[in-house]
């Protein structure tokens, strides 16, 4: 496995991979009305491309050498906070799953993190997410929780959660 920093020219795989987790990962969490808003807003061009033009925000795709394809993205932004970078994506695609390389990805971003400056990461995390047991397993503590409106009716009902590295 390696990371791979993504560019302009990788928007729609980005597109796609989310679109293929979420799919997978939100199925029995979220109405198809409210995925597809999301991924429609949140996975739009002009969305991901104001993400990578901003210098503390960065994408890697996660790519697999062996089966030489990509199987999944990680987004994050560095000083979201003071001392504090935000973990808002990380991906993977349903066939990538019991691999390791959520760990893999979430080992690299602490090295990112480290080099950045920063020594904490928070991210959000849907109540309903089988992603939060794997985050604590990595580490990470639930210090919150917030409901938040995201518009058009819909709200993220979320843990917020972090690790210090």
């Amino acid at each position: 496995m390696k990371l791979i920093k993504a560019t302009e020219e990788n928007i729609p795989l980005i597109q796609d991979l989310a679109k293929r987790s979420w799919e997978n990962a939100y199925a029995e969490i979220l109405s198809v009305d409210q995925m597809k808003y999301m991924l429609e807003n949140m996975y739009s061009e002009m969305e991901i491309s104001a993400h990578l033009k901003n210098p503390n925000y960065h994408y890697y795709l996660v790519f697999d050498e062996t089966l030489n394809e990509y199987d999944g993205f990680l987004g994050y932004e560095n000083h979201y906070e003071e001392n504090t970078t935000k973990l808002h994506r990380i991906y993977l695609v349903p066939e990538s799953k019991g691999k390791g390389l959520g760990k893999k990805t979430l080992e690299f971003l602490n090295e990112k993190v480290q080099e950045s400056g920063d020594n904490r990461i928070i991210l959000n995390v849907n109540k309903y997410n089988s992603a939060q047991k794997f985050y604590e397993s990595q580490g990470y503590t639930i210090y919150d929780e917030g409901i938040f409106d995201i518009g058009n009716g819909y709200v993220m009902d979320d843990y917020l959660m972090e690790k210090f590295v």
